[in-house]
C-alpha cells in the first residue's frame, strides 16, 4: 500500500502541477485578452502585417506633387497665387472628379497691385469655376482652447467644400486612422478625402448613414455645450502601399502643359506638396525603414478606401479573448499528453496559426490582436518544461554537494539547516537537492557580486586573458571605446584598442625601451604602469591608464585588469589655475604696485607730481584694479547657477546696453545705430547679465574702432517650424581681427592688438563671459571679423512664448 501512495505520488504530484500552471496561463491569458490590444506590441505586428497587405492602387487618383523638382524649376516656397490660378485652369479644363488643394490660404498674399490682390482674386476666381474643389481647414489653438483655422472668406466661399486635415496619432505617434468629421458649436465639416468623395459621387444628402468607423460616445456632443472641439466615425486606415504607391505628377508639369488633360478627366486630383522637408510627414505603419508618409499620399490613401469602402474593424472583447484563449487551451492539452519534442512543435505551430489568422482577418478587413496569446503560448513551454526538468536536475545533485564543501568567499544570509524540524527528514535525493540549491545560490552571488562590482566602477575597466584578449568591460569601457571607433570591444585585442591613443612622451623609467602598448600586459613593467600613465585620445581628453595583473588561486597569471580614468577635468581645472594664478601676479599686481610707488615718490618733495597729476595717476590705476576684479565678478556670475530668468522684450535690453554706452561712444564720435523692425521680440533671459554681455560687444565695439564711425545693432525674428529664436546683430567699422588670432576668441586672458590700433587695458575675459552667459541660455554666438573693415558680432536666442 505504501509502495502504491508511493508510485502515485509522482502522477498526482505532475497533474496537480499542469493544472495550477494551465489555470495561471489561461488567467494570464483572460487578463492580457481584456486589454483588447497591448499597444505597442500589439502595434508592431499591425504595421508588419500592413507592410505585407498590399493592394494596388486606384488608378483614378492622380496626386499632382509639390515636389523638389517643381520647386528646383518654379523657385522656393511661397509660390504667386496666380500660379495655382493658373494650374486649376489646366486642371478644370480636364474635367476632373474632384479637386483637393491641400494648400492653406488663411492669410492675404503680398503682391499688391493698385490696391487689388490681384493673386487672391485670380485664384479666388479660379475656385469658384471648378465647382468640384476642397480646400482644407485645421484646428489652432488661440488660447482659449481649440478652434477652426479657415481659408480667407473668398476662397472658402469659393470652394465647394471645406473640410479638415488631421490625422489620429497614436501614443507611438504612428498616423493608423482618422476621424472622418470634426467640428465644434454643432457645424461639422467632413475629412479632405471624405469631401471629395462625395463630391465625386454626388452622395453628401446620404453621408450620414453610409459613413464607416466607430462612433463617439453619445454623450460627448453634450458635453460644455458643444464647446469643445468633437470628432466622429473613426476610421482605422487599411493602406494600399508605401511613399510613391500611387499615380504622381510634378507640380510644373501639370503647369506648363504636359500633362494630356486626358489624363485627368473624370478622376481624383489631389494637390499638395511632397518636397523634402516641406511636406507635413506621418510615420505610418507602411512607413518602415522609408520614413515618413506625406500628408497628401496618406488622404490619397483614405480616399482610396472610402471609394473601395474599405476598413478595418476592430474586434469586440469576447472576440479577442476566445481567439487568445483557444490556442493557449490546446498547448497546455498537448503539454500533458506529448513528449517534450512534439509539445514543442505543436507550440511553434500554434504560435504561427496565430499570427496566420490575425493576419488573414485584417486582410479581409478585421483586426484580431494577438500579442496575449503569443505571450501565453511563449510563456507556457518554459513554464512547463521547467516542471519536466526537475526530474532531470536531481540526478546532478551528487555533483553539487562537491560544490557545497568549497570556502564561502561571500557572507550567507541564512544558517544551513534553519527552518521546520520536518525538513530534517528529507531523504537522499532531497538532501542532494538542497545542496544544489545552496551550492548553485552561491555562485550565482558570487557571480552577481563580481558583476555588481565591476560595473559598479566609475572608470572603464577592462579585464583580460593572459595574451590580451578582452573578456569582461563595464559599461562606461564600452561607452568610452563606441566614442573612439571600437564600437564592439568583447574578444578584442588590449593593445589594439589603444592604437589610435597617443603614446605617453616618457618611456618606462626602469627600462632604456620606447613605450609599447603591449607594456600594459607585461610583469616587466608592473610596477610603471599600476602607477599609471598619462596619454590624451584623438578627442583631446586626457587619460591615466593603469593595468595590474590578476592571478588564480595556485598564483597563477590568469589575466589583466586595465582600467582608464578621465583626468581631463582636473588638468583643465591645473591650468585654469596656472592662467589664473599668471593673472594675479601680473595683471593684478601691475596697478597695485604702480599705486605704491606713486605714493613712495609723492612723500619726497623733489619727485613728487603735481596734485592734479598725482590723483589721476592713483584714479587709473585704480580703475584698472576695480574693473579687472568686477570682470572676475561677473565671470563667476555667469559660471554660476542662480540665474534669475524673466520674461521679456529683448529690444528692451538692447535699448538699455545701448543707452549705457551712449557716453563712451560719444567720447570718440561714434554713431550707434538701431534698426529693428517694429514687432515683439520675446525672450527668457537674465536681464542684468544679458545687458552686460550687449553693453561688452558695444564696449568692444567702441573700443577697437576708429573715431568718426558708425556702430549697426539689428534685431531679426527667426520662424522655424519646431522653435524660433531672436537674431541680434552688432557691427562695427574698427580695426578687426585678425584671421590667426580668432579662433582664441573665446579663451580666459587672450588679449588682440594691431598696430593700427589704440592700447586697450583688457584684461582678456570679456568674451568668455559673453560666450558663457549666451551658452546658459542655450543660445549661440557668432561674428565674422575682416581686418581693417570691422567685426560683426551675432547673437541667436530661442525666442520664448507662453
Amino acid at each position: 500500500m505504501n509502495t502504491e501512495k508511493f508510485n502515485r505520488a509522482p502522477r498526482q504530484i505532475a497533474l496537480r502541477e499542469w493544472i495550477l500552471i494551465s489555470l495561471l496561463i489561461l488567467l494570464l491569458t483572460g487578463g492580457l485578452s481584456a486589454i483588447n490590444g497591448l499597444g505597442r506590441l500589439d502595434q508592431t505586428l499591425y504595421d508588419r502585417f500592413m507592410q505585407v497587405n498590399t493592394h494596388p492602387a486606384r488608378d483614378d487618383i492622380i496626386i499632382v506633387a509639390i515636389d523638389d523638382y517643381s520647386l528646383a524649376e518654379l523657385g522656393k516656397w511661397p509660390w504667386p497665387r496666380l500660379r495655382h490660378a493658373e494650374l486649376l485652369k489646366q486642371l478644370n479644363a480636364a474635367q476632373p472628379a474632384a479637386i483637393g488643394l491641400d494648400i492653406l490660404f488663411s492669410e492675404t498674399e503680398n503682391f499688391q497691385s493698385d490696391g487689388l490682390q490681384h493673386g487672391d482674386l485670380s485664384l479666388a476666381k479660379a475656385i469658384a469655376s471648378s465647382n468640384k474643389l476642397v480646400l482644407p481647414l485645421v484646428s489652432e489653438s488661440a488660447g482659449k482652447g481649440l478652434s477652426p483655422a479657415l481659408p480667407l472668406p473668398m476662397f472658402a466661399n469659393a470652394a465647394r467644400q471645406l473640410a479638415h486635415i488631421h490625422l489620429e496619432l497614436d501614443k507611438d505617434g504612428v498616423a493608423r486612422s482618422v476621424f472622418l468629421q470634426e467640428g465644434m458649436h454643432g457645424q461639422w465639416w467632413p475629412h479632405f478625402a471624405l469631401a471629395m468623395r462625395d463630391i465625386g459621387q454626388h452622395s453628401a444628402s446620404a453621408r450620414e448613414t453610409t459613413l464607416p468607423g466607430s462612433r463617439a460616445p453619445a454623450s460627448e456632443p453634450t458635453l460644455a455645450g458643444a464647446a469643445l472641439w468633437q470628432r466622429d466615425y473613426q476610421m482605422h486606415i487599411p493602406y494600399y502601399g508605401s511613399s510613391g504607391h500611387f499615380s504622381s505628377v510634378p507640380y510644373v508639369a501639370v503647369l506648363r502643359g504636359e500633362v494630356p488633360p486626358e489624363f485627368f478627366r473624370n478622376k481624383y486630383v489631389l494637390v499638395g506638396p511632397t518636397a523634402t522637408g516641406m511636406a507635413d510627414s506621418f510615420s505610418t505603419p507602411v512607413s518602415a525603414n522609408e520614413g515618413a508618409l506625406s500628408g497628401i499620399e496618406i488622404n490619397a490613401n483614405v480616399l482610396a478606401s472610402l471609394l473601395d469602402q474599405r476598413t478595418i474593424r476592430f474586434a469586440a472583447l469576447w472576440q479577442t479573448m476566445l481567439f487568445c484563449l483557444t490556442p493557449v487551451a490546446l498547448a497546455l492539452l498537448a503539454y500533458l499528453l506529448c513528449s517534450p519534442r512534439l509539445a514543442l512543435i505543436a507550440t511553434a505551430l500554434l504560435v504561427c496559426s496565430v499570427l496566420t489568422c490575425s493576419f488573414i482577418a485584417l486582410r479581409l478587413g478585421y483586426w484580431l490582436p494577438p500579442a496575449a496569446a503569443l505571450i501565453a503560448l511563449i510563456l507556457a513551454y518554459p513554464l512547463w518544461s521547467w516542471r519536466r526538468l526537475e526530474a532531470a536536475i536531481r540526478y546532478l545533485g551528487e555533483e553539487f554537494i562537491l560544490l557545497d564543501k568549497e570556502p564561502h568567499l561571500l557572507p550567507e544570509l541564512h544558517s544551513e539547516g534553519a527552518g521546520t524540524p520536518g525538513l530534517r527528514l528529507q531523504d537522499k535525493l532531497e538532501q542532494r537537492i538542497a545542496a544544489m540549491r545552496t551550492a548553485a545560490s552561491r555562485v550565482r552571488d558570487l557571480r552577481q557580486f563580481i558583476s555588481d562590482s565591476l560595473n559598479s566602477l566609475p572608470d572603464a575597466t577592462l579585464v583580460t586573458t593572459v595574451d590580451g584578449n578582452v573578456i569582461l568591460c563595464n559599461p562606461p569601457a564600452m561607452m568610452y571605446f563606441a566614442s573612439i571607433g571600437h564600437p564592439k570591444i568583447q574578444d578584442a585585442m588590449l593593445p589594439y584598442l589603444f592604437a589610435t591613443i597617443s603614446a605617453p612622451q616618457t618611456s618606462d623609467d626602469n627600462l632604456n625601451t620606447a613605450f609599447s602598448w603591449w607594456n600594459l600586459l607585461d610583469l616587466a613593467h608592473s610596477a610603471s604602469m599600476s602607477k599609471g600613465i598619462e596619454v590624451s585620445d584623438p578627442k583631446g581628453r586626457d587619460l591615466l591608464i593603469k593595468s595590474a595583473p590578476c592571478y588564480s588561486a595556485n598564483r597563477e597569471l590568469s589575466g589583466w585588469i586595465v582600467s582608464i580614468t578621465d583626468i581631463s577635468a582636473i588638468r583643465s581645472a591645473e591650468r585654469s589655475r596656472d592662467e589664473t594664478l599668471h593673472f594675479i601676479s601680473h595683471d593684478m599686481r601691475a596697478p597695485q604696485a604702480s599705486i605704491l610707488a606713486l605714493l613712495e615718490l609723492q612723500q619726497d618733495t623733489a619727485t613728487a607730481l603735481p596734485p592734479a597729476e598725482f590723483l589721476t595717476r592713483i584714479e587709473k590705476a585704480s580703475r584698472i584694479t576695480l574693473g579687472l576684479a568686477d570682470n572676475f565678478v561677473q565671470l563667476a556670475r555667469a559660471e554660476a547657477q542662480d540665474y534669475r530668468l524673466e520674461d521679456m522684450d529683448f529690444h528692451d535690453v538692447l535699448l538699455d546696453a545701448s543707452d549705457e554706452m551712449w557716453s563712451l561712444a560719444r567720447e570718440k564720435n561714434i554713431r550707434i545705430h538701431t534698426d529693428v523692425p517694429e514687432r515683439d521680440y520675446p525672450v527668457r533671459i537674465d536681464r542684468s547679465l544679458m545687458t552686460r554681455v550687449l553693453t561688452n560687444l558695444l564696449s568692444n565695439a567702441i573700443k577697437y574702432s576708429p573715431r568718426d564711425t558708425s556702430i549697426t545693432c539689428t534685431l531679426q525674428y527667426e520662424a522655424g517650424m519646431s522653435e524660433s529664436h531672436i537674431l541680434c546683430s552688432i557691427a562695427d567699422q574698427g580695426y578687426g581681427i585678425a584671421r590667426a588670432d580668432q579662433h582664441r576668441l573665446f579663451q580666459r586672458f587672450q588679449r588682440f592688438k594691431t598696430n593700427e590700433q589704440p592700447k586697450n587695458d583688457g584684461v582678456g575675459l570679456g568674451m568668455v563671459f559673453i560666450k558663457k552667459v549666451i551658452d546658459r541660455h542655450h543660445g549661440q554666438i557668432n561674428f565674422v571679423s575682416v581686418p581693417n573693415k570691422g567685426s560683426t558680432f551675432t547673437l541667436k536666442l530661442p525666442a520664448f512664448h507662453v
